[in-house]
């Protein structure tokens, strides 16, 4: 893979270059070429990432890069569209048809940086090639949706791999004379131990076999054994019949036990037995059992100080904590936030049926800046709500929680705009908004209309600075 993004912008503009080259820093290599032709040939020779396709009549013609972005669309590169007011309607259509996004003309350095980087993360994931391998990303259908390609993740997705290729099922070695490495999988909740353990399982040679999940924490304490072992008809009240148990179901698959920390005393050395002799019964039977399938742990507390308190079998805790594979909470590595949220929105659009496929520069930054206490949980429900609530093909900031919105707000506030390019057209739009609105005598709808823009972006525009303007008189 290329050390820099490579990105090509198809446009005759002659002022782009020392201003973009410049500007993108370092990670990018920037092409301006006006030749169509020359784009062309330089896509299909894979010699470029991402393409910015000018859409501005004064330096080209419209028509000719529709045509250009028809021949090279099922190419696997990432195409963005730059365009100023008057052709922006016609960037939205070619996001319907499939562009990464749109970008507006004169572009702002931070909002094309941004797109242009989570455009190139989104066509490597798409490409599922050896790139997806060097960014350390773990997303296929059999590893479950482990995403990140931040150092912590890398650490993590090595380990896993580790411990996978330590379980060699044969059929001779099943049962008591063949133990796999113990497993235990800590980090706070929502940080996706779940799918760790369902990674390790498809990685290893049982991927074909069952994966099973017991939630310890959610089985009430005087049926988890049964529910683990199983039970023969009248082994207690109401067992109407023989059941097998989690340990059965599993076969040569694996077993997860989730939230390991909350079983209780009482069933903590019946399993520590079943571990160490690799071999159960079922309740109300004496009929030995093999343990066929691989167990792995996982929790979210500190067992060590468990077991310091009596709240956790010292042997038990050594039997499960051979191997461990610690889950960094998010804060912890930031940068994966982009590339989580984008496939996020990518899941829920596809859910939910909408257009859904970019999030904008300040809802990125106030997402990059929360400190997430309840981690990729709580992302995935933050861009489920926010996709929900998009009314257009990118995410804004006022589709995100009031938090965000508000923390947004106080972070612009301490932000110097003063004088700035980007803080005089900020304040130009908010100028124009105004003086429509109060043209057409307070009727938004009409004054979008006028503007040629939407009701939604317009609303957009005004209520960011509303809210700066509550928080400056507090």
């Amino acid at each position: 893979m290329s050390l820099s993004i490579r990105v090509v912008f198809c446009s005759a503009d002659l002022t782009l270059h020392p201003v973009l080259a410049p500007g993108l820093g370092k990670g990018f290599a920037v092409i301006i070429e006006p030749r169509q032709k020359a784009v062309r040939e330089m896509v299909f020779r894979g010699d470029c990432d991402v393409v910015v396709l000018d859409l501005d009549p004064a330096c080209c013609r419209v028509e000719d890069q529709i045509n250009l972005y028809q021949e090279i669309s099922d190419s696997p590169i990432a195409i963005l569209a730059m365009a100023g007011d008057e052709c922006r309607s016609t960037a939205m259509e070619l996001v319907q048809h499939g562009a990464f996004g749109q970008v507006r003309k004169p572009p702002a350095l931070g909002e094309l940086k941004i797109m242009a980087r989570r455009a190139h993360e989104s066509i490597v994931l798409r490409r599922g090639s050896d790139e997806t391998s060097s960014l350390g990303l773990l997303h296929a259908p059999d590893c479950g949706d482990m995403i990140g390609a931040s150092a912590p993740m890398r650490a993590v997705y090595d380990l896993m791999r580790r411990v996978a290729d330590h379980d060699c099922l044969a059929e001779k070695d099943i049962a008591r004379h063949h133990q796999p490495p113990p497993v235990l999988i800590t980090g706070e909740s929502g940080t996706g131990k779940e799918l760790v353990a369902h990674g390790i399982h498809s990685l290893g040679n049982r991927a074909h076999r069952p994966f099973v999940v017991v939630p310890c924490g959610a089985i009430p304490e005087n049926l988890i054994e049964a529910e683990l072992f199983g039970h023969e008809k009248g082994a207690f009240t109401n067992a109407h019949g023989t059941r097998e148990g989690y340990f059965e179901k599993a076969g040569d698959g694996t077993l997860l036990l989730d939230e390991i920390g909350e079983l209780n005393l009482t069933m903590q050395p019946k399993l520590l037995r079943a571990l160490q002799q690799r071999e159960f019964s079922r309740l109300g039977s004496s009929h030995l059992i093999p343990l066929r399938a691989r167990i792995l742990f996982a929790t979210h507390r500190d067992l060590e100080r468990m077991v310091t308190a009596g709240e956790f079998r010292q042997d038990l805790f050594y039997r499960i904590n051979v191997m461990e594979v610690h889950l960094p909470p998010l804060r912890e590595h930031a940068e994966d936030i982009p590339l989580l949220a984008e496939h996020f929105v990518h899941r829920y659009s596809k859910l939910y049926r909408k257009s859904v496929n970019a999030i904008d520069p300040a809802a990125l930054k106030s997402l990059e800046g929360y400190d997430w206490p309840g981690n990729v949980r709580e992302l995935e429900n933050v861009m489920q709500r926010a996709v929900i609530m998009a009314e257009d093909t990118s995410l804004h900031l006022t589709d995100l929680p009031e938090a965000f919105q508000e923390a947004s707000a106080l972070e612009f506030l301490e932000d110097d705009f003063a004088g700035s390019f980007e803080g005089m057209i900020r304040d130009y739009r908010i100028k124009l908004v105004n003086e429509a609105i109060q043209e057409c005598n307070g009727n938004k709808t009409l004054a979008a209309q006028r503007l040629s823009i939407s009701r939604a972006y317009l609303h957009r525009l005004i209520r960011v600075p509303a809210q700066v303007h509550e928080l400056r008189r507090a």
